[in-house]
């Protein structure tokens, strides 16, 4: 049996509920049993603030007069074990880890309005710079690494979303360096522990999605 103290505790960044306005669900399921099979303790938070809207998944429109806040629709994806962004301690994670899903795009940051030009939340980018300041990894799935280009792209870190031209290209105009991947594989930066999967950003299948997702996982661990 692990020692208690030995066990490693990973932060889960999440950004509501539901692929095209929170956070992509089987990306953070994929990502929490990915941990817990690692042997690692999972902590979910989330930014208490209203989404940018609501979409109807069902239809894919924007669902008019509705809102809903980011941490309570998290909370549905952490089984309610899930706590305020502003209270995560970086002394008391090994790592970090942003699964994908517009969330990212629409609530995190405002990349999906403003690509390259885009504002950080800045809860979410004071734990991000928190993280990478003491040394510790970071891992960015999907859409995520956008946010880890708008932060830390002066690093001159390295960072994949896959193969699309748009993305990488914002990515590069923010400083950071786009590196071309497959689903099932990852890219780790040569500056900062940073890793870095494609997941929904090419699919096609949750089983690829998976392989990603576990070696990030798998990369991020080796790192703590």
């Amino acid at each position: 049996m692990k020692n208690k103290a030995s066990i490693k505790k990973v932060g889960i960044l999440l950004s509501g509920c539901g692929f095209l306005d929170g956070t992509e669900i089987q990306e953070a399921v994929l990502t929490l049993l990915a941990l817990d099979r690692a042997g690692a303790e999972a902590l979910c938070f989330a930014p208490d603030m209203m989404q940018h809207h609501v979409v109807n998944h069902l239809t894919g429109k924007v669902a008019p007069g509705e809102s809903r806040n980011v941490l309570v629709e998290s909370a549905r994806i952490a089984r309610s074990a899930i706590a305020d962004l502003r209270t995560l301690d970086v002394e008391a994670l090994d790592a970090l880890i942003l699964p994908g899903g517009y969330g990212v795009a629409k609530n995190l940051s405002t990349y999906a309005f403003r690509g390259a030009f885009c504002d950080i939340n800045a809860d979410v980018a004071a734990a991000i710079h928190a993280f990478y300041k003491a040394g510790k990894p970071l891992g960015f799935i999907c859409i995520a690494p956008v946010i880890a280009a708008s932060l830390l792209g002066s690093e001159q870190i390295e960072l994949t979303i896959g193969n699309d031209p748009g993305s990488a290209a914002d990515i590069n105009a923010m400083g950071a360096r786009h590196v071309e991947c497959p689903v099932w594989n990852t890219v780790v930066s040569r500056r900062g522990k940073i890793v870095s999967t494609p997941a929904y950003m090419l699919g096609p299948t949750i089983a690829e999605v998976a392989k990603g997702i576990d070696k990030l996982v798998s990369e991020v661990m080796g790192m703590c």
